[in-house]
């Protein structure tokens, strides 16, 4: 038996089902019922409930995309802040596609502290020195050399990709080129700069708003007002 309803923001300590449904998430049993652990939005999926939390950190997993900034180089590799309990490492072989002599080439003609890169998440071993490797040998990956990075909190991810793919989809009308990093920094490079302005207060927009319903249509309907304002400055 379920005690809430699609789209319900809840908070901890909410009753969300009995004991005998399938629930998914941050929950708890208490006295035969799943309560929440966490501010989150009821969602129903399949024949079961899931609970998104609306606030969090980001935990990597092996796969996951990820947009982060150099913060040191190191002698076989860069460190690297994703936004994470622990810097990511991008050790060279990860990163070249070509053999490079570390005695005669410095990294910084590669990667240098500052730098933007896009990268995945190779392997998580919480034993290792460097828990989170990188690497950049996967596609349309690598030093990002243009465009706007925006950040939004981890758990907000999942909306600004909405359902299949529906929200991103309608930010793609822009015509920019969008890279959604589950560590929650989005890249977007657009022809116009006014447009990735633009573009980062929707994504703003979506993750203050995520919990609202009929979001993406309202996103889509700022889109078409944004290009036929641009359309008729133009004339």
């Amino acid at each position: 038996m379920y005690f809430v309803t699609p789209r319900q923001l809840i908070f901890p300590g909410d009753i969300v089902a009995t004991a005998d449904s399938k629930v998914e998430g941050p929950v708890y049993l208490d006295n035969g019922k799943y309560r929440s652990l966490v501010v989150g939005l009821v969602e129903f999926r399949d024949d079961g409930v899931v609970i998104v939390p609306l606030e969090g950190v980001y935990r990597p997993k092996k796969g996951d995309l990820v947009v982060g900034y150099v913060t040191d180089v190191l002698a076989t590799g860069w460190e690297v802040d994703v936004r994470s309990f622990m810097p990511a490492y991008l050790p060279v072989s990860e990163a070249l596609h070509k053999h490079v002599d570390l005695e005669t080439t410095p990294l910084t003609t590669f990667l240098n502290i500052g730098d933007v890169v896009v990268a995945k998440v190779k392997d998580v071993d919480l034993t290792d020195e460097y828990p989170i490797v990188l690497t950049l040998k996967e596609e349309r990956v690598g030093k990002v050399e243009s465009g706007t990075v925006v950040e939004i909190a981890p758990v907000k991810v999942p909306r600004v990709i909405g359902k299949k793919g529906s929200m991103l989809n309608t930010l793609m009308e822009l015509g920019c080129d969008i890279m959604v990093g589950q560590n929650g920094r989005i890249w977007a490079r657009c022809k116009d700069p006014r447009d990735e302005v633009f573009l980062a207060s929707l994504i703003k927009k979506i993750e203050t708003e995520s919990h609202v319903m009929g979001l993406t249509d309202r996103i889509k309907a700022e889109i078409e007002n944004y290009k036929k304002t641009r359309q008729q400055a133009a004339v």
